[in-house]
């Protein structure tokens, strides 16, 4: 059998085509995987996409600058000044009335040897009283 001349009638593989998405398709899908709280991969699915090539269009269309979210130019921090209401002037404080010094009265017991100190209220009394003690 001479199988020489019976190449034409074996069918040759299918070349394989890619498919052309419309620009309007594309930016579309773009817009809709960039909404917040959206999957891409559940974007992708809906509209017959691969997700890897889906990711791919929109980290291209970011670089680019293309699609719904606009770059803006932001500056640095800056002062704003605010308008502050003028307070009218205070009266002077009255002095609060003298109280009297409040005195703390130790006594301390040691080795038959008795101590009574009377000393204002406070820290260098409560220091003193803490080494005293100690």
């Amino acid at each position: 059998m001479d199988t020489s001349g019976t190449t034409a009638a074996v069918a040759a593989p299918p070349k394989r085509s890619w498919r052309r998405h419309s620009d309007e398709f594309r930016a579309r899908v773009i817009e809709l995987a960039r909404k917040p709280n959206t999957s891409v991969a559940a974007v992708a699915l809906a509209n017959g996409l691969n997700a890897n090539m889906l990711r791919r269009w929109v980290r291209e269309s970011e670089a680019t600058g293309e699609g719904g979210a606009q770059v803006r130019d932001v500056a640095g921090p800056t002062f704003v000044p605010l308008p502050m209401p003028t307070q009218p002037s205070l009266p002077a404080p009255t002095p609060a009335p003298e109280q009297p010094a409040v005195r703390v009265e130790v006594e301390i017991h040691r080795n038959g040897m008795t101590v009574r100190a009377s000393l204002p209220l406070d820290s260098r009394s409560a220091a003193w009283l803490r080494e005293v003690t100690a």
